[in-house]
């Protein structure tokens, strides 16, 4: 059953991979091919704008409210991370050494650094849509630009997981933000040229569909950091059963301050 439920998974994992690939390549042929406009909706940007703003403000959300979020989706934890204690645990993430590519320190505080890159991200984007969605700000001829470059900051965020060579925080921290921004640029620039309350609404979508590939794909490069770790749990109470096999930060490092 474990084996069937894993491989379901794997599927699962591929399917939202390919849809999410096939999406940034239909973005980019509505850019270059834009549907001939039958009638305009003079609401268009402020719901658009409304719309991806609202994705935006639960992805804020879901940095401060991780675990509420998880649950909401039916994501569920690695078994590793599950077994852990709160004091071992630095936001969501075990306080171990494989997995510090994955946090980083400001001030006394260890971060998430893809956490912190989406909720940079969210805010940049947030601006973005005021002045454009709400204000007078327009891309002109370099919409199709902004097209290709939001293209390139969500295959760019898609993939920070999967390659070794992205593993670093500032690294997670950038490609988060940029993968956030990246999908408000899709949107923009496509707008800017389609004018299509229709298309616009299937891009908030598919922004979501994306944003949900990214948080599996990040799930799944827990669970291979994990997998690789030979410890039966990530409990500090266990300390003294896993010299030889993992370091661990101090313990002074282990409380969360606030």
């Amino acid at each position: 059953m474990a084996s069937l439920n894993h491989k379901l998974r794997n599927l699962t994992l591929l399917f939202l991979i390919l849809v999410s690939f096939f999406g940034l390549i239909l973005a980019v042929l509505l850019a270059l091919y834009p549907p001939i406009l039958e009638r305009d909706f003079v609401w268009r940007k402020p719901v658009v704008g409304s719309a991806l703003g609202a994705v935006c403000v639960f992805g804020i959300l879901a940095v401060f409210f991780p675990n509420t979020c998880s649950r909401f989706f039916g994501i569920k934890q690695s078994a590793t991370i599950s077994h852990t204690t709160a004091s071992t645990l630095r936001g969501h993430h075990p306080m171990c050494e494989h997995f510090s590519a994955h946090v980083f320190r400001l001030g006394d505080r260890m971060l998430c650094a893809t956490c912190s890159g989406l909720f940079l991200g969210a805010l940049i984007a947030l601006v973005g849509l005021a002045l454009f969605f709400f204000g007078n700000w327009q891309m002109g001829q370099t919409a199709f630009v902004a097209v290709l470059v939001g293209v390139v900051g969500v295959i760019f965020g898609l993939l920070q997981s999967p390659l070794p060579m992205l593993q670093n925080s500032v690294i997670r921290l950038f490609s988060s933000a940029f993968f956030v921004v990246g999908t408000f640029l899709i949107l923009e620039g496509v707008e800017e040229l389609a004018h299509s309350v229709s298309i616009d609404l299937f891009l908030v979508v598919l922004s979501v569909f994306w944003l949900l590939t990214r948080i599996s794909l990040s799930q799944w490069d827990h669970e291979r950091v994990c997998s690789k770790c030979t410890l039966d749990s990530c409990s500090l109470q266990n300390d003294s059963q896993k010299k030889g096999n993992l370091r661990w930060w101090s313990a002074t490092e282990s409380i969360e301050r606030a």
